[in-house]
C-alpha cells in the first residue's frame, strides 16, 4: 500500500488524474453493489427458506429495520472516529480494511445462518462495517479531490448508485445457480477486490497526534439535530426527504415479495425478474438525472423540478400497487426511475440553497443525511402492520407508499428560500 501522507484537506490544490477518479468511483460503486445485492433478492430468499412465505415480510421488516438503525448511528459514528484517526496507515484505509473484513464476516454469517436470529446478527455486522467503509470512502472527496473537480467527480458518485443496484440484480441473476453462498458472497468479492486495489494506490491523509482534533458525546449528539424553528426550510426539504425515502423503501424492501405474492414470480425466476426491473428502473433514472440537473442549473429553480419528480416517484408507485402482471409493473418501474432521478439530481442543491449554517455545512448535512436512514428502519418496522391492515395485500403497502411520497412532494411547497 502507498504510504499515507501528512496534509491537511483544507490544503488539497492539485488536481486529481482520471485514473485516481476512476478507482475511487469504482470502489464507492463497489461498496454499492455488495451491500444492495442482498437487499434486492438474496435477504428476501433466505428469510423465505427459513419462516415460510407468511411470516416472512415480519421477518424481513424485523432484520432490515435493525439493520437501518444500527447505519442512522454507525455512519456518523465512524466518520467521526475516521476523522480523529492517527494511525500510521492514515486516518481513511484503517476504517476500509476494518469495513471489509467485517462485511465478509457479515454476510457469510447470513450465508450459514439457520435461524433470523443469526440473520439479525449477520446482518448488524453487515450493516455497521459498510457504514464504517462508506464514511471513510466518503471522506475521500474532502481530503483529496481539490474543490475544482469536486463537482464532476459527485456527479459522478451520484450516478453510481442506480449503476450498483443493476449490476447487483446481474451478478446476483449470473450466480443464482450457484446456491445462496454464492448470492451473498460473489458480490462482496467484486466489493474487496477493487477497493483492495483503491487503497494501494491511496495516498491516505495522515493525522498527528498533536492536531487530534476535541471530542465529546455532547459534540457527537449535536450531529443529529438541526432546531426547525431557526431554519424552517431546511426543517421541511427534510420531511420532503424523509417521506420520499419512506416510499422508495417500501418499494425497496418488498418488491421481491410483491413480485412472488402478487405477480405469480417464482423463486427461481425471481433473480431473472428483479434484473429485468432493476435495468428498466436505473435506464430511466441515469437519463432523468443528467436531464433534470442541467435543466434545473440552466433554469436556475430548484423546487418544481423536487416538486414534480416527487409527484412522478408516487404515481410510479401507485401504478404499482395497481399492477396484477409483470408488463404493468415494468411500466410502473420506469416511471419510479424517471421520477428518482431527477429528484435525487436536484434536492441536494435545493437543500444546500437552504443551509441553516454554511460554516457547519457538513454537520448540516450529516442532519439531512438522517432523513435518508430514518426511514430505511422505519418502513420495514410498520409494513407488517400495514400489511395486516390491509389483509395481506402488497398492494395496499404500496398505496401508502404513493402517498407518503405525494405528501413529501407538497411539503416542498413550503420552502420559500430558494424559486
Amino acid at each position: 500500500m502507498s504510504g499515507a501522507i501528512p496534509t491537511s484537506a483544507n490544503a488539497i490544490v492539485r488536481r486529481v488524474g482520471a485514473g485516481f477518479i476512476v478507482l475511487y468511483v469504482l470502489a464507492y460503486m463497489g461498496v454499492w453493489l455488495a451491500l444492495l445485492a442482498p437487499v434486492l433478492v438474496t435477504l428476501p430468499l433466505k428469510i423465505n427458506s427459513l419462516v415460510g412465505a407468511e411470516a416472512a415480510p415480519g421477518a424481513l421488516g424485523l432484520v432490515t429495520g435493525i439493520g437501518a438503525l444500527l447505519a442512522l448511528i454507525g455512519n456518523p459514528l465512524f466518520g467521526r472516529l475516521s476523522d480523529r484517526t492517527t494511525s500510521r496507515l492514515g486516518m481513511r484505509r484503517p476504517w476500509m480494511i476494518v469495513g471489509l473484513v467485517g462485511a465478509v464476516v457479515g454476510l457469510a454469517v447470513m450465508a450459514a445462518a439457520g435461524s433470523i436470529g443469526m440473520i439479525v446478527l449477520g446482518w448488524s455486522i453487515t450493516q455497521l462495517s459498510f457504514n464504517a467503509l462508506l464514511a471513510a470512502i466518503v471522506a475521500i472527496m474532502a481530503d483529496q479531490i481539490p474543490e475544482r473537480q469536486r463537482g464532476m467527480v459527485s456527479g459522478v458518485l451520484g450516478i453510481c448508485t442506480p449503476l450498483a443496484l443493476l449490476l447487483a440484480a446481474y451478478v446476483v441473476q449470473l450466480v443464482a445457480p450457484l446456491g445462496q453462498f454464492a448470492m451473498f458472497m460473489f458480490p462482496m468479492a467484486i466489493s474487496c477486490l477493487v477497493v483492495v486495489i483503491f487503497m494501494i494506490v491511496l495516498k491516505d491523509r495522515r493525522l498527528e497526534a498533536v492536531d487530534r482534533p476535541a471530542w465529546s458525546l455532547h459534540e457527537f449528539a449535536s450531529t443529529f439535530y438541526t432546531d426547525p424553528r431557526k431554519a424552517p426550510d431546511f426543517a421541511w426539504a427534510w420531511a420532503s426527504r424523509f417521506l420520499f425515502v419512506m416510499g422508495q423503501s417500501f418499494l425497496l424492501t418488498y418488491q421481491a415479495f410483491y413480485l412472488l405474492g402478487k405477480i405469480g414470480v417464482t423463486e427461481t425466476e425471481l433473480p431473472d425478474s428483479i434484473f429485468i426491473a432493476t435495468l428498466v428502473s436505473s435506464v430511466c433514472w441515469i437519463l432523468s438525472s443528467l436531464i433534470g440537473g442541467k435543466l434545473s442549473d440552466a433554469t436556475g429553480r430548484r423546487k418544481v423540478f423536487v416538486l414534480a419528480s416527487a409527484l412522478v416517484y408516487g404515481i410510479g408507485l401507485l401504478v404499482v400497487a395497481f399492477s396484477s402482471e409483470m408488463t404493468m409493473f415494468l411500466i410502473a418501474m420506469a416511471i419510479t426511475g424517471a421520477g428518482i432521478g431527477i429528484y435525487f439530481a436536484v434536492d441536494l442543491a435545493l437543500v444546500t440553497d437552504v443551509l441553516p449554517d454554511r460554516d457547519n455545512a457538513a454537520k448540516d448535512l450529516g442532519v439531512f443525511n438522517i432523513a435518508s436512514a430514518l426511514p430505511q428502519s422505519i418502513a420495514p418496522a410498520i409494513a407488517p402492520a400495514i400489511l395486516a391492515l390491509g389483509g395481506g395485500d402488497y398492494s395496499v403497502l404500496f398505496l401508502v407508499a404513493g402517498a407518503c411520497t405525494i405528501v413529501g412532494a407538497l411539503a416542498v411547497l413550503k420552502v420559500k428560500g430558494v424559486r
